[in-house]
């Protein structure tokens, strides 16, 4: 049964400033799992995958109807498959998470569905 569906679009640059700004932004948004694959990327590629963290978060809080402040950055791990998928590996919701995650130069949309077994 599907419990939430979550979209968020977000301005890579509109990150990489709040990076630049704030040199703690990148440890409140990025577990340590993932900060760990963010540091093996330089320079755009980097900034891609810490806007498509940021904005996978803030689908997954609209999905669960919490939005961000009720749930922390910090309750929610993405990390991807062999395979390239981005998958959930650490999270709250009692049930399954569907995430996916595209980029533009300029841009990344991120989806979230939550799904539950229809006993909520």
């Amino acid at each position: 049964m599907i419990y939430g569906i979550g979209i968020d679009l977000a301005e890579i640059s509109r990150i990489e400033r709040a990076a630049q700004k704030n040199p703690r932004f990148v440890d409140k948004v990025l577990t340590p799992a993932e900060k760990t694959v963010w540091q093996q990327y330089s320079g755009a590629r980097q900034q891609e995958y810490l806007a498509g963290r940021f904005s996978a978060k803030e689908a997954f809080s609209k999905a669960w109807g919490t939005g961000i402040g009720k749930l922390s950055f910090q309750d929610l791990s993405i990390l991807d498959t062999a395979q390239g998928r981005p998958q959930v590996v650490q999270q709250i919701f009692p049930g399954q998470v569907f995430i996916s995650i595209s980029h533009t130069q300029q841009y990344v949309v991120t989806q979230v569905l939550l799904e539950t077994n229809g006993k909520e």
